[in-house]
């Protein structure tokens, strides 16, 4: 298959970035190593669409090692590092579909480029590929083995299908390990989407006002990495549980209407839609800015952004000024897409370390196990998460305790009282 990337020219560049990745994933590198003597996915068709980053090559080099013939798209149109991209497809041999700013219609193209390969496992980021797969390319699904998804959205999505009787095969829900969720969504995530916002505006967040739309795993850790930064945190929530642990956490709590009038920068993350809309930017104060680090470009209601503006101009690449009636001006991040891809360099490798391997041995397991599993979505057994974090603990030079034999004993036992 003949690869579309933006130019070839850049894969020396991809190569080093990579390279440099890889040496913050020596979990990734142990499997890689084992994959390369016990094959166990040779002869495996895999179509992967995932963000074409760094961390994403090391990935998709482990599951080459283990025998596997992969193909990858980007699964969002503003996170592809397109020199990594360049040495997926000149270095690897590995068809890869991606452009950094490509439109929508080539976007789904490249996941169809994908789908042309006849994967017998999907591995997705988003679930844009299983649902293009469910509608519109429905006569692979008799060859398909299962499939991985990586995010929160994706899993939602899914276990939606799942629940409507949707789902036509299994998916094993590497975002619900706990060695990807606790670490990559709120570590990651945190540090990442910072990293963005300040690369798009170059603001000082100490003394500002964050407000942080839902309060998950990744709103902990954004929340956590802004008020670190001395910014004055407020969590805006729907579900009182979550709402009553960020005030326990020592943030402030309140409707979006209410913080909309004091916030100096959004970010939404909570896999919703229409989460900052209309009401909001009616009250937003001038000079707003505004982000998403949730996996679509839903969760700001850009139309109705768009429809109440005078004026619309970009000031700085990744940023974009909205003048409201009044001459109140917004500025919206990164087209509204996930502003940690969009515009900076997404999660650090020390934690995708985990989260693709995760990846990499949940495409084992499916193989391992096919036929045997049903059509609905399933965690990571527990024993490879727990293996996946004892590898990273030794990785860094940890060592911890064990149960000895009469802990084991009395845990599993229910005669002994006080």
């Amino acid at each position: 298959m003949k690869s579309d990337i933006k130019d070839k020219k850049l894969a020396p560049r991809g190569e080093l970035k990579v390279e440099w990745a890889s040496q913050s994933m020596p979990v990734l590198n142990l499997i890689k190593e084992r994959f390369e003597v016990e094959k166990p996915l040779k002869g495996i068709r895999i179509g992967a669409c995932l963000h074409v980053t760094t961390e994403t090559a090391v990935l998709v080099r482990t599951l080459a090692a283990g025998g596997a013939q992969v193909s990858v798209c980007a699964s969002n149109p503003l996170s592809t590092q397109d020199e990594v991209a360049a040495f997926m497809a000149g270095r690897l041999k590995i068809p890869t579909f991606a452009i950094k700013g490509e439109g929508r219609k080539t976007y789904y193209q490249h996941i169809n480029a994908v789908l042309d390969s006849k994967p017998v496992l999907t591995m997705d980021d988003g679930a844009d590929l299983v649902s293009t797969i469910h509608s519109q390319r429905k006569d692979l699904i008799k060859g398909i083995i299962g499939g991985t998804e990586e995010t929160t959205t994706g899993v939602i999505r899914l276990k939606a299908m799942a629940e409507h009787r949707a789902l036509l095969f299994p998916i094993i829900a590497v975002n619900e390990a706990e060695t990807k969720h606790f670490f990559d969504n709120r570590y990651g995530t945190g540090q990442s989407t910072i990293d963005g916002i300040i690369r798009a505006t170059n603001r000082l967040l100490a003394g500002s006002t964050f407000v942080v739309c839902g309060y998950g795993w990744c709103g902990k850790g954004l929340a956590l990495r802004a008020s670190g930064m001395g910014a004055n945190v407020i969590v805006t929530e729907v579900n009182p549980i979550r709402a009553l642990e960020a005030v326990m956490d020592g943030y402030r709590v309140m409707p979006l209407t209410k913080a909309a009038q004091e916030g100096d920068i959004f970010c939404t993350v909570t896999g919703n839609t229409t989460v900052i809309g209309a009401e909001h930017f009616k009250r937003i104060k001038d000079g707003a800015i505004i982000a998403n680090s949730g996996h679509f470009n839903v969760e700001i209601d850009i139309p109705a952004l768009e429809k109440m503006s005078k004026r619309k101009r970009k000031l700085r690449d990744f940023l974009e000024e909205y003048t409201l009636p009044g001459g109140r001006r917004v500025y919206l991040l990164g087209e509204g897409r996930l502003v940690n891809l969009a515009v900076a360099e997404g999660h650090p490798a020390m934690v995708m370390d985990m989260s693709f391997a995760n990846q990499a041995l949940a495409a084992e397991y499916l193989v391992k196990n096919r036929g045997r599993l049903k059509p609905q979505v399933y965690n990571v057994p527990a024993d490879l998460d727990r293996e996946i974090a004892r590898t990273k603990l030794a990785s860094m030079g940890i060592d911890i305790d064990r149960l000895t034999p009469a802990q084991e004993k009395y845990l599993s036992a229910w005669e002994e009282g006080t």
